[in-house]
């Protein structure tokens, strides 16, 4: 990353509130499991490493990714993995339906990148980098599959955009 495109990258703002989330539920977790094993008289020390490992477990897994973007890329970075993809060079992106929808990129290096779309959706500066490296690649001939997918989620957002100017305007 050159030293300029700090200022013209985008992130999840919601991100830090999300992280702050798991660590309350994964210590609140670990302050049940000593509280019971204080109560009943159980306490020790391979007990308490126990817990303390499943809260961790609890918080690696509730922990929400680190979804960042800039101009031609996009990166998503989990506690132990960053993934990263070049949105000018896309070639695919399909939407996995089910439980929790992902949003499924792939750039002509073969790179893959998860990501919830309700996170571009929350947050338009992260949207507008990756529509812009979409574009790009449909341009240039790359985007072989996926705009059906980019313009419903287009569509997603310019609707919430809208929902939240008439929110503000008081026009609900």
């Amino acid at each position: 990353m050159h030293p300029g495109a700090k200022a013209t990258s985008a992130e999840d703002h919601r991100w830090s509130k999300d992280v702050y989330a798991s660590a309350r539920c994964a210590g609140a977790l670990l302050a049940l499991l000593l509280l019971i094993d204080w109560g009943s008289g159980t306490v020790a020390w391979w007990r308490a490493a126990l817990w303390t490992t499943l809260a961790l477990l609890l918080f690696a897994a509730l922990s929400p990714a680190r979804v960042r973007a800039g101009d031609g890329w996009l990166t998503s970075r989990r506690l132990l993995r960053t993934r990263r993809i070049r949105t000018d060079r896309l070639v695919s992106v399909r939407c996995l339906d089910g439980i929790s929808p992902r949003l499924l990129l792939r750039d002509s290096s073969g790179d893959r990148l998860r990501i919830d779309p309700q996170v571009l959706v929350d947050n338009p500066r992260l949207w507008r980098h990756v529509d812009e490296g979409a574009r790009r690649s449909a341009a240039a001939g790359t985007l072989l599959c996926g705009a059906t997918a980019l313009s419903r989620l287009a569509e997603r957002v310019e609707h919430d955009n809208a929902l939240g100017v008439f929110r503000a305007s008081g026009l609900e």
